[in-house]
């Protein structure tokens, strides 16, 4: 339990969406003799950067079937910022050794979590693997499976089926609390709450003792950190069953807090209401222990209970909301002729260039949310053949009519054939790909689409006036945009857009909300040469504000989540093989 001296509200971490995974399987391989498979899944997540797997879990064995419905979940937190690499080993089990490998091999599959969710209606059909049963009948080992070839190893239809859905024990509540001082107590100056569960630790702003004053603001606990009423209030979610202890101290601007007292309540008794009941004795453990008259150190009694529905990223994708993915490249004559290797855009045979790099590592997470994989991809800041006129949105498929790529891979090839097309020449302007993305998305707020422009660049902006008044214009929009600066300049202007700090505005108009989030790529380079964990690097930190400004939008305009896409029934149950 986190205690009152190390803990820093503002950087608590935010528990992660928990995600249910359930597993089926139809048409297993028979590889007993005289009765049908006894299959168990086990699942294996890849470390993050790293070709490692290690073991997350196993199913329960289900005896003697070739169509398995799992019972046991698999309860994973979700990231929407990384590609989290899932793994399902499938195995017989033939005897009772904890030790997986002296069983069966049935087949595996792969995929990411971020697939599973992006799918419709959270149902991911992916087929297993053959390669184990090929090699194992080659070598002349069928174990159990006496009698079959290689040949009919393949051609059985094999197929695991992965459904998922958010878990839903977390509850979003506020309460407004009262305190009545101990009476002997002369000498205060604020008092603070810290409200504990068993994983996050959260606290009420300090409030002046008035020996029974009403705190003037609400003790939230939520799933993330709010701004209300110009303060900052870290959050926390509270389970209908779980206690929530909260202390009381005497806060002190030192860091030298007194502790005044405890209480503990739940969900289920802060949800009566204002009661007898509700009224709770802050106790000193110490002081009770050594004076006998000793009653309570105050009193602390609920005034208002609220619980709010809060939304999360999950419902939306899995209420069919999809993302749009959108990528725009520097063609500015700065990068460098791309046919030298000190360019910014070479493509040596050993690796990808930074451009390469960052594309694929933010394209890699994010085509997991959009169903038809058809990526617009442009450039800009080039001359274009045949009359050498300059743009500053040309589509890299080299189709006006057609911008769209299939698929990440399909975006870095049509890079690449861009750069043997297009003459490197300049300025570096954003408003144009911007304005570009933003028509789109205007033509799509109902919900069931956000747009997510990608911009990478090497150099200064040249049209700053012009890309603040597209970034304004934007921020009303379904739309994000990430930004990331290649190679060894000063991007000290890029930061004017990134409105953490302070909110982008044109002429006056403030965007309405901050959209954009800019990087080096330089800052996520891994010192040891290691280009996966480089990228992994990279797409958490740029794609960590998406979910967040996906619910913003969907919040300000009052849209919520359309309920869930039924899933079709599993093939047929039991089929004989």
């Amino acid at each position: 339990m986190a205690s009152i001296g190390d803990f820093d509200p503002l950087n608590t971490r935010v528990p992660a969406t928990k995600i249910e995974v359930t597993v089926s399987c139809r048409h297993l391989l028979d590889v007993d003799t005289f009765s049908k498979s006894d299959p168990v899944v086990v699942l294996y997540l890849q470390g993050v950067g790293s070709k490692e797997w290690r073991e997350f879990g196993r199913t329960e064995v289900i005896d003697n079937t070739l169509n398995p419905d799992f019972v046991r979940k698999f309860v994973l937190d979700f990231f929407f910022e990384e590609k989290q690499n899932l793994r399902f080993d499938v195995y017989n089990v033939d005897s009772r050794s904890c030790n997986i490998s002296k069983h069966d091999f049935l087949g595996q599959t792969f995929c990411t979590l971020g697939e599973i969710i992006g799918s419709t209606a959270g149902r991911l059909e992916k087929t297993l693997s053959m390669e184990a049963w090929t090699l194992m009948c080659r070598a002349g080992v069928k174990r159990g499976g006496e009698g079959r070839t290689e040949e009919e190893g393949r051609g059985k239809e094999v197929g695991v089926y992965l459904n998922t859905h958010q878990h839903t024990e977390d509850t979003c509540c506020m309460f407004l609390l009262n305190y009545h001082m101990e009476r002997n107590r002369i000498f205060h100056s604020l008092i603070l709450l810290l409200a504990y569960t068993v994983e996050v630790c959260v606290s009420s702003p300090t409030q002046p003792d008035r020996h029974g004053s009403q705190w003037a603001d609400a003790l939230i606990l939520k799933g993330r950190v709010l701004s209300v009423l110009g303060c900052d209030y870290v959050c926390l979610c509270v389970l209908p069953r779980r206690t929530v202890k909260v202390d009381v101290y005497d806060w002190d601007r030192d860091g030298s807090h007194d502790f005044i007292g405890e209480f503990t309540t739940s969900y289920r008794e802060l949800s009566r209401g204002q009661n007898q009941f509700n009224v709770y004795e802050v106790l000193n453990p110490k002081k009770k222990c050594r004076k006998k008259k000793y009653v309570n150190s105050g009193t602390v009694t609920l005034l208002s209970f609220k619980v709010e529905s809060e939304y999360t990223f999950v419902d939306f994708i899995r209420g069919g909301t999809q993302l749009n993915f959108t990528v725009a490249i520097d063609f500015t004559a700065s990068n460098g002729s791309p046919s030298q290797p000190s360019s910014l855009h070479y493509m040596s045979p050993y690796q990808m260039n930074a451009y390469g790099m960052a594309l694929k590592a933010v394209g890699e997470v994010i085509q997991d949310y959009d169903s038809d994989k058809l990526f617009p991809a442009y450039g800009f800041g080039a001359k274009l053949p045949p009359n050498g006129n300059v743009s500053h949105a040309f589509p890299l498929s080299g189709d006006s009519g057609n911008p769209n790529c299939v698929g990440i891979e399909g975006v870095l090839e049509a890079y690449l054939q861009s750069l043997q097309a297009v003459q490197l020449y300049g300025p570096t302007n954003f408003a144009p790909v911007i304005n570009q993305v933003a028509n789109c998305a205007a033509e799509t707020t109902d919900g069931s689409q956000y747009f997510v422009l990608l911009m990478i660049t090497d150099g200064v902006i040249s049209d700053m006036l012009q890309t603040k008044e597209a970034v304004v214009n934007a921020a009303s929009l379904p739309m994000s945009i990430i930004i990331v600066g290649v190679g060894p300049a000063e991007f000290d202007a890029m930061e004017e857009l990134d409105g953490d700090e302070v909110r982008v505005s044109f002429k006056g108009r403030l965007a309405e909300r901050d959209i954009v989030q800019f990087v080096p790529f330089r800052d996520y380079i891994d010192r040891t040469g290691n280009q996966v964990l480089s990228m992994a690097r990279l797409a958490k930190d740029v794609l960590a504000e998406i979910p967040d400004q996906l619910l913003s939008f969907m919040k300000t305009r009052g849209i919520e989540p359309r309920p869930g896409l039924s899933s079709s029934p599993l093939p047929e149950l039991h089929r004989h093989i």
